[in-house]
């Protein structure tokens, strides 16, 4: 599988979600790039739940779209089942969801990789880096090969010192069935890296055969499914509902009764868990006047009778799961086919990184996915693709690129990480964004399109797909803006508008809450030439606009601040009047910027203004140079 050049200008470690974006990202860029993964047959495998998008994450996987990656193609090509949620709510905060066919998703991404140019697949297990005077040269695998590269991209997940716990039971491992990294875990640390343990779990997998499907409710999919990708058409494959079922009172008995042999509560573990996606065993002590809780029956295929219980993770014993399983309506019988378990990791401290993903104590290595403390697939497949481009750039003599909070959600994600750190695992949501009313989920091509044009990381159809619908919805809006009504004319058609003479626009008549797409029709009906989408993308625009041009000038303050640069080597240390604890957390972020600096931890008004006078101090002696 490996090339016999034995050089690269990107190396990619992991084929996880991180790890295919990366490495099709880097290629994508012109780069000659070695994706180096323990089994070739695993790469793009949904290690856990079988979903993509959701709330917040289905902003990222749009996201990467815009920017010509993988993920969203491929769960549009593995969707069972599309659910738009939030989709009562306005449309800043609705998030695309689809659950996925596992073995066609891992077949779609791998599909995709083995088709693009520039990229060789490496079967290898990475033991170790080449460091040389600070900066990345090489790779070394367990078997002896030694790679050269003038960037890597680590994308390890679980698998760094990975530590699998079942009850009493733990195994080393970086998922069930492969082995963990303990070779580049020691890489990294030999590095001085501040480092430290996380963990994640998994429920158990049911046999769908052994379910008494006839006693549980179904949820089923939307009627007209929202895609990922901007490049998707259709449907590619059949739709499935799933059962859905609860906990009870005897099953929360069984739990209770057992803490004492759940790892989290043994001491056993030393990890931090996710919050927003707990353990059963969590759920129980923590929401101890619950009697129930939902639990998703999830298919994990469609010829595949594996069902995946979202809801129900767990590490407590294989003897206490089947006991607290059973007691579940519809699972009084079910078969057990794999046990959940949890899984302890190392990470690295984001703080360690620069807004690039590339980290300051090591030129030429970046970081992306979980090793850097975040969860989900979406999450790594953003870093992936971000690590990916400047990994490609830098190999490239290229000056890397950063996105910031006010663009995208992967802005928002990277500037939380590299500024506030994490304390445990990282989940996206949109409340994380100030900026959510622009940064929706139906506007990430317009948003990051053309900073993928301008980076060349767009292929042809993408490039031509993404002007031709640019210039469908400036067509639309002029349509809009050319059509004029006073509210009298208005009012003759059974529109309300203000009594107030002015004439208004097509498009400022769309603003009202009250009027629609189908109202305009019926006064223009010229209007049924602009296609469905662009129609439903103009018109949200036109609700948004009062707000977003009020958002508009938050976003030119912000950028004021952040354009403000703090000198590189500016010893936060010794800043008279700035505390020992601020300029602690100073020196380990590093900011770049003042705003990146007023969203550290701990950032008073104070300290700030000494902040600003250096970052002043420093403009004015570039000027004069």
């Amino acid at each position: 599988m490996h090339s016999p050049s034995q050089s690269f200008d990107v190396i990619v470690v992991g084929g996880g979600h991180a790890g295919s974006e990366a490495a099709a990202a880097a290629a994508r860029m012109g780069a000659r790039t070695a994706l180096v993964t323990q089994r070739v047959d695993t790469i793009g495998v949904m290690s856990c739940n079988p979903a993509i998008g959701g709330l917040g994450k289905g902003h990222l996987v749009r996201e990467i779209d815009a920017l010509d990656g993988l993920m969203g193609r491929a769960a549009d090509a593995a969707g069972i089942q599309f659910r738009l949620l939030n989709r009562r709510k306005g449309p800043a905060v609705r998030g695309p969801r689809t659950q996925a066919d596992r073995k066609l998703y891992r077949q779609a991404i791998q599909k995709l990789l083995r088709e693009q140019d520039g990229l060789t697949l490496i079967e290898g297990e990475a033991d170790g880096l080449v460091v040389t005077n600070g900066r990345v040269t090489g790779l070394v695998l367990t078997d002896g090969r030694s790679l050269q590269t003038g960037a890597v991209v680590l994308t390890t997940g679980t698998f760094l010192n990975g530590l699998i716990h079942c009850g009493e039971h733990t195994e080393p491992a970086g998922r069930v069935g492969d082995r963990p990294s303990v070779g580049l875990a020691q890489s990294l640390h030999a590095l001085g890296l501040p480092m430290g343990r996380l963990k994640t779990g998994t429920p158990a997998r049911l046999d769908g055969r052994t379910i008494r499907w006839d006693q549980l409710e179904w949820q089923h999919g939307d009627e007209e499914p929202e895609l990922f990708s901007d490049l998707s058409t259709r449907v590619a494959v059949p739709q499935i509902a799933c059962g859905i079922t609860s906990t009870t009172p005897e099953a929360h008995d069984i739990i209770r009764a057992n803490l004492h042999r759940a790892p989290m509560y043994s001491g056993q573990i030393q990890g931090r868990g996710p919050r927003y996606c707990p353990s059963i065993e969590d759920k129980v002590v923590r929401f101890a006047d619950k009697t129930n809780h939902q639990i998703f029956l999830e298919p994990e295929g469609l010829d595949d009778p594996t069902v995946y219980p979202n809801g129900i993770s767990t590490s407590l014993p294989v003897d206490v799961q089947e006991a607290f399983i059973r007691a579940m309506p519809g699972l009084d019988q079910v078969r057990i086919v794999r046990p959940g378990y949890a899984i302890e990791y190392d990470y690295v401290d984001p703080r360690a990184l620069d807004p690039t993903l590339e980290l300051r104590a090591c030129r030429g290595l970046f970081l992306a996915g979980q090793i850097n403390g975040t969860t989900g697939y979406e999450e790594a497949g953003a870093q992936g693709l971000l690590a990916g481009l400047n990994a490609a750039r830098l190999a490239g003599g290229q000056e890397a690129i950063t996105i910031d909070r006010t663009k995208a959600y992967l802005g928002v994600m990277i500037d939380d990480l590299v500024t506030q750190g994490v304390t445990e695992p990282y989940r996206m949501f949109t409340s994380r964004s100030e900026y959510r009313l622009s940064l929706r989920s139906d506007n990430a091509d317009e948003r990051l399109g053309p900073l993928g044009e301008a980076l060349g990381c767009l292929s042809v159809e993408r490039r031509a797909h993404f002007k031709q619908k640019q210039a469908q919805l400036l067509q639309a809006q002029a349509l809009l803006n050319e059509r004029v009504l006073t509210p009298n004319e208005a009012a003759a058609r059974g529109l309300t508008l203000n009594q107030d003479g002015r004439r208004r626009t097509a498009f400022e008549i769309l603003s009202y809450p009250t009027v629609s797409w189908a109202d305009l029709i019926r006064i223009w009906p010229e209007l049924r030439s602009v296609p469905e989408r662009i129609a439903a993308r103009v018109e949200t625009d036109a609700k948004y606009a009062v707000y977003l041009e009020r958002q508009e000038r938050d976003i030119a303050a912000f950028k004021r601040d952040e354009d403000l640069a703090l000198p590189e080597s500016l010893s936060f240390k010794s800043i008279s009047g700035l505390s020992a604890e601020l300029a602690g957390k100073l020196e380990t972020v590093r900011p770049r910027t003042l705003g990146q600096a007023g969203r550290v931890e701990g950032m008073t008004p104070a300290a700030l203004t000494l902040l600003i006078a250096h970052a002043k101090a420093a403009s004015r002696a570039k000027v004069s140079v």
